[in-house]
């Protein structure tokens, strides 16, 4: 065949498999027209420059501020009228027991505490008739609002068991402000609690603190100025929650803190420099990532950890690793071991959140021992009996009185002016709030309990809560109760 043909025959063959544009295949765009040039810019309008100036300023979401606070509490005390009580015996937590002591509250604030205090005319004066006051209960370990009652999957929102590290997780996310255990825990005394994620994870999240008080919303509930805490969690959970995925050894675990903490540092460093050279903030910002910057925020030391950890040893492999990475350990929870080294963690200078006498129940936990409180306390160990119950912390003064028991079996007794901070003073410093709650001293926010006995006995009930002064439970005046809208219908047998 000759040239010409062929070339002709090609031609041919060409136009038959190029369709019309009008009959395309939909799904094959089109090639966009050319964009026109772009204009010379020219000064804008009166008009347009007003346009402008209307436009909203972009949100700081974009940028990793330190102690930043993106969900603020919104919680207000309510008025109340100066009160005092008198003829009380007052478990301080700052000092000794004061028989027949007074208490004076002003504003929310406790004015005066002692055995002889002037109370100003018009005040109102409670005859407490020889019961006992003590600051509020402050359970430091808590899941109430994110393990929710009734139990059931819909109400379990304390676990983010996706992956070791979810650092980027706030408890208050997840907290339900109608859970019905949060005025049991009221009834029994606790004023504050923290509110922790789950043991699932290396880095569980953010902690948020809570004041035990009725809120539409979580922030109505939320302890304003509180620290965040981060929970960690070490030993048996993340070994058998990620055992298919990994890490599955205690190794793995160690392994994955390290490498956690090198990547925050870094990302506080790369923070740093910039918000410290952009004060302008107008150059291009590193990108922000919510677990880096949790992780990084502890670095600084303005979250603070909470780790929870039963084995001595597994313990010292973290302090070992907060002192390689340069943060400080708040408090190990359930430290079923502590008594092994108690003495180590009083010089470091971290506090023990224990149980009275849980253990065995797994073999991380199987070397415990009734009288861990006393042996630490012994030490000069911080001890904090805590709960991780939702029905313990309605009776944290009786786990107390247990440690107590087990204490003076083994010949190290302890007084009630001292175990009494192992439910307040104690776990108000481990929150960071120690300053502002935990013992009956002038100043301090007036979060009161009236015991109709001795709260170190079994038989002793709580009368009255005061929370910043305000009346928050009365036991002898039960249609005031607070009862959260799950519970709206039901009307104890009492109150009828």
């Amino acid at each position: 065949m000759s040239v010409l043909p062929r070339a002709l025959t090609s031609a041919i063959l060409l136009a038959s498999l190029v369709r019309p544009a009008a009959a395309q295949a939909p799904d094959k765009p089109q090639k966009p027209p050319a964009l026109p040039a772009t204009p010379t810019a020219v000064a804008d309008t009166p008009g347009e420059a007003k346009d402008k100036a209307k436009e909203p300023e972009p949100g700081k979401g974009g940028l990793s501020v330190p102690r930043d606070d993106p969900f603020p509490s919104t919680y207000q005390a309510p008025a109340a009228p100066p009160f005092a009580i008198r003829n009380a015996t007052l478990l301080t937590a700052a000092g000794p027991v004061i028989p027949n002591g007074t208490i004076l509250v002003r504003d929310g604030k406790i004015v005066a505490v002692g055995a002889s205090v002037d109370v100003p005319a018009g005040t109102t004066v409670i005859d407490a008739g020889g019961k006992f006051v003590t600051p509020g209960i402050i359970d430091d370990h808590s899941h109430l609002g994110v393990y929710a009652a009734p139990g059931s999957d819909a109400a379990s929102d304390g676990n983010e068991a996706t992956r070791p590290n979810t650092a980027e997780v706030w408890a208050e996310h997840s907290v339900w402000p109608q859970d019905p255990q949060f005025p049991r825990n009221l009834a029994g005394g606790v004023t504050t609690l923290q509110v922790l994620p789950g043991s699932a994870n290396l880095f569980g999240g953010r902690s948020v603190v809570l004041k035990v008080v009725p809120g539409r919303t979580v922030q109505d509930m939320k302890f304003p100025g509180a620290p965040y805490g981060l929970k960690m969690a070490c030993g048996e959970n993340p070994k058998r929650v990620y055992a298919q995925r990994g890490p599955s050894t205690r190794m793995g675990n160690v392994a994955g803190y390290r490498a956690a903490w090198i990547e925050a540092e870094q990302y506080r460093r790369k923070w740093d420099t910039y918000l410290a050279e952009k004060s302008d903030k107008k150059g291009s910002a590193p990108d922000r990532d919510l677990a880096k910057e949790t992780l990084a925020e502890v670095l600084r030391g303005n979250i603070l950890v909470h780790n929870h950890c039963y084995r001595a040893d597994e313990m010292a492999q973290m302090i070992d690793i907060a002192n390689e990475f340069g943060y400080k350990i708040r408090s190990f929870h359930h430290v079923v071991e502590g008594y092994k080294i108690a003495d180590r963690l009083a010089a470091a200078g971290i506090a023990a959140s224990i149980w009275a006498d849980w253990g065995g129940f797994k073999m991380e936990a199987l070397d415990g021992v009734k009288g861990n409180a006393a042996i630490l306390q012994a030490a000069g160990a911080r001890a904090i009996i805590h709960s991780d119950d939702a029905s313990g912390s309605q009776r944290l003064n009786q786990e107390a009185a247990k440690a107590m028991a087990a204490g003076a079996a083994l010949g190290l007794p302890v007084a009630p002016a001292e175990a009494i901070k192992w439910l307040t003073l104690n776990p108000a410093w481990a929150l960071g709030l120690d300053d502002r709650i935990g013992s009956l001293e002038p100043n301090k926010n007036a979060d009161l309990v009236l015991w109709s006995g001795d709260p170190f006995s079994v038989y002793t009930r709580v009368d009255k809560v005061w929370i910043d002064g305000a009346l928050r439970f009365d036991r002898a005046a039960p249609d005031t109760r607070w009862r959260t809208d799950f519970e709206l219908g039901f009307v104890p047998a009492e109150a009828r």
